[in-house]
This record gives C-alpha cells, structure tokens and sequence, in this order.
C-alpha cells in the first residue's frame, strides 16, 4: 500500500513538473513574440529614417536616373507609402514568414539569411567552445594557484585578451599566420574551385575556421577566465568546503568533485548572455576575414541601404538571442536541481 501511494506521487509530481514546465515556456515564448515585435518596429522606424533607401543606391550604380523613373521604382517596391503603411505591410508580411526581396541581391531575404546562417552558426560555435573551454581552464588553474606567478600570468593574459580590439588581432593574425609564417588561410570560408572530397572540404573549412574562431573567442575567453576564477574562489571560502578538507579529501577531489560543479554554474548564465555579443564582433570578424556570415551580410546590407535584408537579419539575430537564453535557463535548472524554471 505504501509503496503505490509513493508511486502514484510521484507520477504526480512528475505530470506537475510537467505542467509547470509547459506553463514557463508558454509565457517565455509570449514575451518573446512581444519583444521580437518591438525590435522590429524599432529597427524599422530607425532604419527608413536615415537618408537614402536601395531606390538611391541603384540609380547611383546605374550612373543615375530620372526623377520619374525613381518615382516609378519606389511605387513598384511600395517605398512611396508613409512609413507606418509600410511598417505595418512589413509586421503582417513577417507573421507568415516573409521577410521581404532585397531589392540589391535580387533574392528573397529569408532566402539570402539562410544561406548564411550556417557559416555564422558555425563561427559562433567553434568561437563558444573555444572561449568557454579555455576560460574554464584557464580559471580552474588559476584559482588552485592563487597570488602565485601562474595566477599572475593567466590574470595579465585575460586582460590583454580582453583589450584587444577583435579586428587588430584579426588583421595581426593574418599578417603573422598568413603573410609571414603562409601556415593558414586568412579570407573565405574554404578554397575556391579545389576538388575535394568531403573529408579533405571539411578539413578546408576547419583550417578557413580557426583564425575568424580564435579572434572571435579571445575576448569572451578573457571574461569567462576572470569569472570562473572569481567563483571557484569565492566557493572555496564556503562552509562544506572547509568541512571537506577537514575530513582529508585531496585537493583535487575538492576542486573537481565540490568546487567545480557549482562555480560553473555563472558561466552557464554568462554564455548565454554572450550570444548577442558574439553576434556583433561577428560583423568585425567577418568583415575582416571576408567570412561569408550574416555579420558580413549585415555590412553589406548597411552600405547598400537594403531595409529589408538589415531588418530580417536583425530579426534573425534578436531571435536567436531569446531562444539561446530560453535554453540557457533551462540547462542552468537542469545543472542546479535546486532551482525550478516555472
């Protein structure tokens, strides 16, 4: 009897965490169509009132045109509308998916960012392992050597790392590793027009990958160390830990099997906060090593004037910073089961 009515328990609290879990998701994904909705509005208000539109760059390209024949193009595009005729067409175009033709590639905008954001998702991912992973390190072995010369050392390496601006460690890696040592590419995605199979093309896209990765990651690198520092140190100074090291466990043990595990815990929230930075020194990077991502697009987009492709990959981006920190709180409460997300 006793054991059915733990089960039938524990069922229950199963069904209910559950619900709880549905119902956190529910009102996530409500305040992120509410935000989305507001960056779009704001982006798109910022953006038609600065001068120019990709009418004026086309004429411009063209050697120029005739004022009847602007007037004609903006009417075929719809730019002759007031603004909030056109920011509403816009809302209602992106409710069912349509982000619009950009006027200047000649391809639908939805088309265009998809075709890019593979490369950005995979700069971002190679640049977040490789920040993370060294900042973990990095700050673990500084914190069971602290106010030695090793802390000291890693300490000085954060903050150079972290006041480098990402675009000269860029240019400066592609000086060193490309023009002077020739051991790496330093522009593009993979070698053009070289017959590979697919194990030699992905090789070529790992070695097109690591100097854009590495510039991109040095500075959340630097953050990711001085934090993970911060709190292996402060947890150091807790109670259980003192109790630890007064029943004998090794130092190891404590820093692996009781420190670690709970001063990753900020890094977790850190990382996915960190999203919308590393979306933005994508634009540097990209630029720099002529990446083909959406920061690169996005530049481009800016100096043509194309509304419409700048505004969907802000919209891209900004969704991918609320789904990252979505999942963020759900792997920090699946970290800490002291925490529920609902």
């Amino acid at each position: 009897m006793t054991m059915a009515t733990e089960s039938v328990g524990a069922a229950t609290a199963r069904r209910a965490g559950r619900q709880r879990l549905a119902r956190y998701l529910a009102r996530r994904l409500g305040q992120a169509a509410i935000t989305l909705v507001a960056i779009v509005v704001l982006n798109f208000v910022i953006l038609h009132l600065a001068p120019g539109d990709a009418i004026d760059v086309l004429a411009g390209e063209a050697g120029g045109a005739d004022a009847e024949f602007i007037a004609q193009l903006r009417r075929a595009y719809g730019l002759d509308q007031p603004i909030y005729v056109q920011m509403a067409q816009y809302l209602w175009n992106v409710a069912q998916l349509n982000f619009g033709f950009s006027f200047r590639n000649n391809v639908s905008v939805l088309e265009l960012i998809m075709s890019r954001l593979p490369a950005t998702l995979l700069l971002m991912l190679a640049s977040i392992i490789v920040s993370f992973t060294l900042g973990v390190l990095l700050g673990v072995f500084a914190a069971r050597r602290v106010n030695t010369f090793a802390d000291n050392a890693v300490s000085v390496l954060a903050l150079l790392c972290y006041a480098t601006p990402l675009f000269w460690f860029g240019l400066m890696a592609i000086v060193l590793f490309t023009v002077k040592l020739d051991l790496l590419p330093g522009n593009g995605m993979y070698t053009i027009a070289a017959n590979y199979n697919w194990f030699e093309a992905a090789l070529d896209v790992g070695r097109h990958l690591i100097l854009p990765a590495t510039s991109l990651a040095l500075f959340h690198m630097a953050v990711y160390t001085r934090l993970m520092r911060a709190s292996m140190l402060e947890i150091y100074g807790l109670d259980y830990i003192r109790t630890a090291r007064a029943k004998g466990l090794s130092q190891r043990r404590i820093a692996f099997r009781h420190v670690l595990p709970n001063a990753i815990l900020p890094m977790v929230t850190m990382l996915g906060l960190q999203i919308g930075a590393l979306l933005g020194g994508a634009v540097l990077v990209e630029t720099v090593f002529g990446w083909p991502g959406l920061g690169r697009l996005a530049f481009d987009a800016i100096l043509q004037r194309d509304h419409n492709l700048l505004i969907g990959i802000l919209l891209i981006g900004s969704a991918l910073v609320i789904v990252a920190n979505i999942v963020t709180d759900l792997v920090y409460a699946w970290l800490d089961p002291r925490i529920e997300v609902a």
